[in-house]
């Protein structure tokens, strides 16, 4: 098969090759999916690059989580009838060696979830890391119904999910952009309200629209918004972070104390597998009448896949970057 991989880590141009290898073959419980769209996640580059010094976790890495297509084999104990389902992919290079960046992905079946017709290859291979994260910071501490969600970030990746699960799940979505010239780019039909922080004093222009403070914060940048999420906390508030700018982040560890506010750090390969099936089963059901969008920022061609890691290494501007797997 055809496949990209990486043997040693670095720079995307100096250590991802493509070329040929074997074609993996599904073990008892697994499934094999004929990859059609890979999905290139920050995770994915920063394994690659030794990010935070990080090592090799295999000798031999087919990169990428995230992927769709359609399943051409079945392991033992796997139902035979899954055999030609078209399915999105999570989890693929989670804690194993060989991911999306390839013809062929063997996966646990149960992270190969089924893809409904009316709905893109392209969609699908975007879900799996930023929609399991997003599906988790709302609903980790429980139902949403009826709640005010703040969510930092809105126009990234999965600030954009979490903002539509959250309005699908029917709170009242107040969102957060950097710049005032991003607010025109924020659907109004998914957030209520939009701030940008760039103004005088975000805190009171969120309490303007949640005066008794909110109920969940959707965190990007602990270490930037710690002294604003306590401006606008409700008491009994989850703050849910997924992302920070400092590794030692300082917080307002008195006020957030006696406002009984909760603070949930969520790292997305390890959540519990149930809360990543839960996910998977809403993601599907909330993109399948249309709760779910996105925008691809680039989609390049497996050959050019150390092109889409410099992308997504430089921020990767707005949308998902996404490769084609040739058929």
């Amino acid at each position: 098969m055809l496949a990209s991989w990486y043997d040693d880590q670095g720079p995307a141009a100096d250590v991802l090759h493509v070329g040929e290898l074997p074609a993996p073959v599904p073990g008892p419980g697994e499934v094999r999916v004929r990859v059609t769209f890979s999905g290139v996640n920050p995770g994915d580059t920063k394994k690659r690059r030794g990010w935070l010094g990080s090592s090799m976790s295999f000798p031999r890495v087919i990169p990428h989580s995230d992927g769709a297509g359609v399943i051409d084999a079945a392991g033992a104990g796997v139902d035979v009838h899954r055999v030609g389902q078209r399915v999105w992919v999570y989890g693929a290079q989670s804690y194993r060696p060989f991911g999306t960046a390839a013809q062929y992905a063997v996966v646990p079946d149960h992270q190969a979830a089924p893809l409904p017709d009316h709905l893109s290859d392209e969609l699908g291979a975007s879900l799996g890391i930023p929609g399991i994260t997003a599906h988790r910071t709302v609903f980790a501490d429980g139902p949403v119904d009826g709640q005010l969600v703040l969510v930092h970030g809105v126009l990234g990746g999965v600030g954009s999910l979490a903002a539509q699960l959250a309005h699908w799940a029917g709170a009242t979505v107040i969102a957060t952009v950097r710049r005032t010239a991003d607010l025109n780019r924020v659907d109004a039909a998914v957030v209520s309200h939009a701030v940008a922080l760039d103004t005088g004093n975000p805190a009171a222009a969120i309490r303007s629209y949640a005066p008794r403070g909110v109920d969940r914060i959707i965190e990007v940048a602990l270490s930037d918004n710690a002294d604003l999420d306590n401006a606008v906390a409700a008491q009994g508030a989850v703050i849910a972070a997924y992302a920070t700018s400092s590794d030692r982040t300082e917080i307002p560890f008195w006020p957030l104390l006696f406002n009984n506010v909760t603070l949930r750090l969520l790292g997305s390969d390890d959540f519990p597998a149930e809360a990543k099936r839960q996910a998977a089963r809403d993601l599907t059901s909330a993109a399948a009448v249309g709760a779910l969008g996105f925008a691809v920022g680039g989609c390049y061609p497996l050959d050019d896949i150390a092109e889409a890691h410099d992308h997504v290494d430089a921020g990767g501007g707005h949308g998902r970057i996404l490769l084609t797997i040739p058929q």
